[in-house]
């Protein structure tokens, strides 16, 4: 039975949400597990590779090979985004202040909007786009204090990844129904790859022991495949602009993480443009929904016998 318009919309903003609510603890374990970019650049890709195999077997069982193939070459293109988007966050993160790679990607919603309206036809509702233009606001005032003067090529991976971002999902809605995220998985191994080809691991990586091993198990292996494959299946249910809308829900909570279990406060400012960013985000919704309800109503009353 097909679910209706509600039913499914409804089942996009729970997956979506929920991704970027279980990749919230990201930035919090990686200052946890302390291991310089390059390492957790190659643990990052193979372990989210595996963990994605996983997942593509347990759900597809023995029809995993099918669901890889019917991703096409659209597949891999969403493969090389989200390599991009990945290189693009940590490379940018070591070139320029966390505060200028915040409020860049915080861009991604609006750049998803543009693509999806040049090269979709997708018109969103205004409410949409103030809600976008609200949280890009609010994303500024949580990386105010770490903002300021950074070197271009750090702002400029910034940028390549939240195009990068958008543009992933953007053609995911090119291929109406099928499910990208099984090809998560060959995105993890070109992460993987290509940080041991340009020799960023150096000789002799070896796997790290105790609770940084155990906390790296927990974040690549467990959160972000589980994570990311609910984001990447978003495009099924929602226009790309409003799957990067939800993602910007990871840089509040995770901005939360931070402070409660590493006390590293927030400032006034900070809370502030959380606070926008939540309000904006559940006023929009509760304005959605009430459009959905009377958009059913409406259409109720049309099949009514008179």
């Amino acid at each position: 039975m097909t679910p209706s318009p509600l039913g499914r919309r409804q089942q996009g903003l729970l997956m979506t949400g929920g991704g970027a609510l279980i990749i919230s603890p990201d930035a919090l374990l990686i200052k946890v597990i302390g291991l310089p970019d390059a390492e957790i650049l190659v643990w990052r890709g193979l372990l989210t590779a595996l963990g994605f195999i996983a997942i593509v077997v347990a759900r597809h069982g023995r029809g995993a090979l099918a669901a890889y193939r019917r991703c096409g070459w659209t597949g891999i293109g969403v493969a090389l985004l989200f390599s991009l988007s990945t290189f693009g966050f940590v490379l940018g993160n070591q070139y320029t202040r966390g505060g200028n790679v915040l409020m860049i990607l915080a861009g991604a919603p609006l750049i998803a909007a543009l693509l999806s309206r040049c090269f979709l036809q997708e018109r969103l509702p205004r409410r949409t786009w103030l809600a976008i233009l609200a949280c890009l606001v609010g994303i500024a005032l949580i990386a105010l204090d770490d903002a300021g003067v950074g070197s271009w090529q750090g702002n400029a991976f910034a940028l390549l990844a939240a195009t990068a971002m958008a543009a992933n999902f953007t053609l995911c809605r090119t291929r109406q129904g099928v499910d990208m995220s099984p090809m998560l998985t060959l995105a993890g191994l070109i992460v993987a790859a290509l940080a041991a080809l340009h020799g960023l691991t150096g000789p002799g990586l070896t796997l790290p022991a105790g609770d940084t091993l155990g906390w790296l198990l927990l974040l690549c292996l467990g959160l972000l495949p589980l994570g990311f494959t609910l984001l990447q299946r978003g495009p099924l249910y929602l226009p790309a602009a409003e799957v990067g809308l939800l993602m910007l829900l990871e840089v509040v909570v995770g901005t939360l993480w931070v402070w409660w279990l590493l006390g590293e406060r927030p400032t006034p400012a900070a809370f502030a443009g959380g606070a926008l960013v939540l309000g904006s985000l559940l006023a929009k919704g509760l304005v959605d929904r009430r459009v959905e309800r009377r958009q059913r109503a409406l259409g109720a009353a049309q099949h009514e016998p008179c």
